[in-house]
């Protein structure tokens, strides 16, 4: 069986993550979202509300889970059996730092990683930008995140101004 997995720290999940998650599940038997935990940056939601809100999000797709994962990604991928990375790439930048990490993990343990390109719609949205515009009050977030996110973030930004 082909199982790939998806990293991210998906706070929160966007449209362009969903994006590549749908992608995934077409070309591999399984695809595990693995949700992980970036020090280097201050999160919004918990690992435990981002799985749910990533369950929610992809429960149409049949051949996704979604998991909390800690530690290396390679040893995780060995825990649930997965061979291949899938990451997506918005543009060079990307490209420059998962070509990199791809080497290191390749170095690590017998893993592929794909990329896979983001649609022109997606190409400029990330978490901390959706964040940030979430925070100044932004109305029509459904153009970046998902509906089932949309709600958990207006609910958590309101909750922080008070």
């Amino acid at each position: 069986m082909s199982i790939a997995l998806f990293p991210g720290s998906f706070d929160p999940l966007t449209n362009g993550h969903l994006n590549i998650i749908t992608r995934a599940s077409y070309l591999f038997e399984k695809v595990v979202v693995g949700v992980g935990n970036n020090t280097s940056k201050s999160a919004l939601f918990t690992p435990a509300e981002k799985q749910a809100l990533i369950t929610e999000a992809v429960r149409d797709l049949p051949n996704v889970e979604v998991a909390i994962m800690s530690g290396l990604t390679v040893q995780f991928m060995a825990e649930i059996g997965a061979k291949y990375i899938v990451r997506g790439l918005r543009n060079g930048k990307d490209f420059e730092y998962e070509r990199d990490i791809a080497g290191v993990n390749s170095a690590l343990a017998d893993v592929e990683t794909v990329l896979l390109l983001a649609k022109p719609e997606n190409q400029n949205i990330s978490s901390s930008m959706v964040k940030e515009i979430g925070s100044m009050g932004a109305e029509n977030m459904a153009k970046f995140v998902p509906p089932v996110v949309v709600a958990a973030l207006k609910e958590r930004l309101n909750a922080q101004k008070e």
